[in-house]
């Protein structure tokens, strides 16, 4: 990905070039080098992530995760002495897998909300981030979300682009596993647009993983991602005081210069 490229895409797009959005293929086995060892109270900490949502979490070439989401994860983990072991998940299967008690953590490009927070628990924000229409590259039509009424959207099940498209009177929503998916679908012809988090569908557009789209309008919400933890796990303040941490030592720029081309924005320390 030329990130500078991307930013600038951001930039033009969204009027912020510090503004970063996010939330197919076979399943990674766990990371080889966090396996063993016990638990999220011991030395190991499971985490969660659906590897289908670049530039936050995907597979490199050698079938390795790579990503901001996995660099910082690895990073917290370094920084909390815990050993990181990831489980790659569909993005619909992490919530129920948090509470059935098979992993520790998550960090999926999850937004933070309030209807989540029901069932979970965040970690303060670490990504701001919001919603963004796809529409063929040729389309005229469609310039924001008032143009969507009655029209063939794509969304990722379980997101909150699809809680946004299903509000929109009259609208066909046709779902799918992964957010590349649903642009798939769109360049395919089959539906006219995709509610999607605003930087992974950039990506996918800059990168040349999929031709023929364009974003339009303005982003539709405003909105931040947190790690998300069992709800009343111990493990949420060792999580916290470790990405704290990292974003007053530096080791967040850094690793957030190095996906995005640029300095971090300010976070908010909570986002309810």
């Amino acid at each position: 990905m030329k990130r500078s490229v991307f930013l600038r895409s951001l930039a033009l797009a969204f009027g912020s070039a510090a503004l970063v959005a996010a939330c197919g293929g076979e399943t990674p086995a766990p990371d080889d080098a966090a396996a063993g060892g016990e638990t999220g109270s011991g030395e190991v900490l499971r985490v969660a992530t659906e590897p289908a949502f670049p530039p936050f979490e995907s597979q490199g070439p050698d079938g390795d995760l790579v990503g901001f989401d996995i660099d910082l994860m690895r990073a917290i983990g370094e920084e909390a002495g815990r050993e990181i072991q990831f489980e790659s998940l569909p993005f619909d299967g992490i919530i129920p897998a948090l509470q059935a008690g098979t992993v520790d953590a998550a960090i999926s490009g999850m937004t933070i909300t309030e209807e989540r927070a029901q069932t979970v628990d965040f970690s303060r924000p670490y990504i701001k981030a919001g919603l963004a229409i796809a529409v063929p590259a040729d389309n005229t039509d469609i310039t924001s979300i008032g143009d969507l009424e009655n029209k063939k959207i794509a969304v990722q099940i379980g997101t909150t682009g699809a809680s946004q498209a299903a509000e929109i009177p009259g609208t066909e929503i046709s779902t799918f596993d992964s957010a590349p998916l649903a642009l798939q679908e769109l360049a395919n012809g089959n539906v006219d647009a995709v509610i999607n988090d605003a930087p992974v569908t950039l990506d996918a557009i800059e990168s040349g993983n999929i031709e023929g789209l364009k974003v339009v309008g303005e982003l539709l919400t405003e909105e931040f991602y947190g790690i998300a933890l069992p709800k009343n796990s111990d493990t949420v303040a060792i999580v916290n005081d470790a990405l704290t941490t990292l974003m007053e030592n530096g080791t967040y720029a850094e690793i957030y210069q190095k996906w995005f081309g640029t300095e971090p924005p300010e976070l908010p320390e909570s986002a309810l």
